[in-house]
């Protein structure tokens, strides 16, 4: 029988974030008589403003909480009488995990080790379903046919997805060893409005609009797997309502393009909606190389065909579509997106990361 809503209080954690906020607002007003429950620490990528539509909801309720602090998950978990859990809150940025790689334990390992526990503590504990990332998988090469699947060994690159491998591994150990219904999705990148601007596509965009150098790590030619976020978040109402338990599904879009191509269209995006660049060329002579980061993973690939058929969901966004809408909501947004490039997080992060490498343009 299918997993319900109804009747049900979800906490969904790390819901100001990117994919959560997204995820709640397609879950509020779809599922009015569930109750929701935000649990989010508002860490720099956190932002309210993406859930400000459904804040009066009826059936919705934000509470500032540190999943690293036990005693307040497992306070939070009785007071509101918690019985499900999507878990999507974590320190999810490769490039912050080379440098500050205990901060990406602490929160993915150790804070769905709370969670995990305070769930299986409930007596009326339902669905955790455990939000992850195709990286545990670690690299596929670039002249392959071969994709992830559900039954790939795990060889994570990178702290962080060594520690997304970890709460993986967590997650289903509950399942085998406490019996709590545990689902986890592995999804490859995401893509969409209200993403925070450290990531590939909207630091792109930002970069184009604003006419400064667009930083490529190496050669560009890494290849990524991607997924709009609201196919994402259909995929994980579908995995929450119709998984297995116990079972892992792995979500992605047949979408794969290299960095390079990733960014030479949306150069030519913004070229199409927005103001030339003074000079009158074209954005793409922005592109710049840079030195590539280490452990970088060649090529991520999902086989989405477990999900298609067991959960009775398939991406609707075409890349090309899905970029164009996610080029025009950040040019309607700029006043949003100079706000999260203004923080210290941003500017540190970014004069950290682009250092200039081979020097040449695209």
């Amino acid at each position: 029988m299918d997993h319900q809503f109804e009747g049900r209080c979800v906490a969904v954690t790390g819901g100001c974030g990117f994919i959560g906020a997204n995820l709640l607002l397609t879950l509020v007003p779809r599922h009015p008589a569930a109750r929701f429950v935000n649990l989010d620490c508002l860490s720099y990528a956190a932002d309210p403003a993406r859930v400000a539509a459904i804040e009066a909801a009826p059936n919705y309720t934000f509470e500032r909480l540190d999943i690293r602090d036990r005693e307040s998950v497992a306070e939070a978990f009785g007071r509101h009488d918690i019985t499900d859990v999507i878990h999507l809150a974590a320190e999810s940025h490769v490039d912050r995990s080379l440098y500050d790689p205990a901060v990406f334990v602490e929160t993915n390992v150790l804070g769905t080790l709370n969670l995990l526990d305070a769930l299986v503590a409930r007596e009326r504990h339902g669905r955790f379903l455990h939000v992850s990332t195709d990286e545990v998988y670690g690299s596929l090469p670039l002249d392959s046919a071969e994709r992830f699947r559900e039954c790939s060994p795990y060889d994570p690159s990178s702290p962080y997805s060594a520690s997304k491998a970890a709460s993986d591994h967590l997650a289903r150990a509950y399942h085998r060893t406490y019996g709590l219904d545990v689902v986890v999705t592995n999804c490859s990148n995401n893509y969409g409005p209200w993403q925070f601007p450290e990531k590939l596509i909207p630091l792109m965009i930002s970069n184009a609009l604003e006419g400064r150098e667009l930083p490529v790590y190496g050669d560009g030619r890494n290849v990524r797997d991607w997924i709009h976020v609201s196919d994402h978040c259909e995929g994980l109402e579908a995995a929450f309502l119709r998984g297995e338990p116990g079972g892992t599904y792995n979500l992605g879009a047949d979408a794969e393009r290299s960095n390079l191509q990733v960014v030479q269209a949306i150069c030519d995006l913004v070229d199409a909606m927005a103001s030339p660049l003074p000079s009158g060329a074209s954005r793409r002579s922005l592109i710049r190389f840079v030195a590539d980061r280490p452990g970088h993973d060649l090529r991520y690939a999902i086989d989405a065909s477990l999900a298609r058929s067991e959960l009775a969901w398939a991406p609707r966004r075409r890349f090309e579509e899905g970029l164009a809408d996610t080029v025009s909501w950040y040019l309607e947004n700029r006043d949003w997106v100079a706000a999260c490039c203004g923080g210290g997080a941003f500017v540190d992060h970014y004069a950290r990361h682009y250092r200039p490498g081979k020097g040449g343009s695209a």
